[in-house]
């Protein structure tokens, strides 16, 4: 009978689980959204997917970018635009875009909420 309750336990929490995973917040203070997206696109450009893409076309390629980034209330991202740029290489700056602009965030916005972030 033990066996038969936690073998129905753990199959209740596999089935759960991946619904809890699926929810994210929603986000609302502006303060609270700019550091989450900060936070998430510097953990983008540190993961090993970018850094491997980065190194196998444009390894060569440094300096710093200054952008504004659109979300809306879904968590994906709805716009690009660099603002200020010491880099020079618009293939570079094309892919960031381009890469920035598949990037869904892992929190929500409350409803008819966008926000436009500036990053650096």
């Amino acid at each position: 009978m033990q066996i038969i309750k936690l073998v129905f336990g753990l199959t209740f929490l596999l089935l759960i689980s991946p619904v809890v995973n699926a929810q994210r917040p929603v986000l609302t203070d502006e303060e609270v959204v700019t550091e989450t997206v900060t936070k998430e696109i510097d953990e983008l450009f540190q993961s090993t997917e970018f850094t491997k893409k980065k190194a196998k076309k444009y390894a060569d390629v440094k300096g710093t970018m200054v952008v504004d980034v659109g979300v809306v209330q879904n968590g994906k991202v709805s716009s690009f635009f660099k603002v200020d740029s010491d880099i020079k290489n618009i293939d570079f700056i094309n892919f960031m875009s381009e890469y920035i602009l598949e990037h869904k965030f892992q929190f929500k916005l409350q409803k008819q909420q966008s926000k436009s972030i500036h990053c650096q």
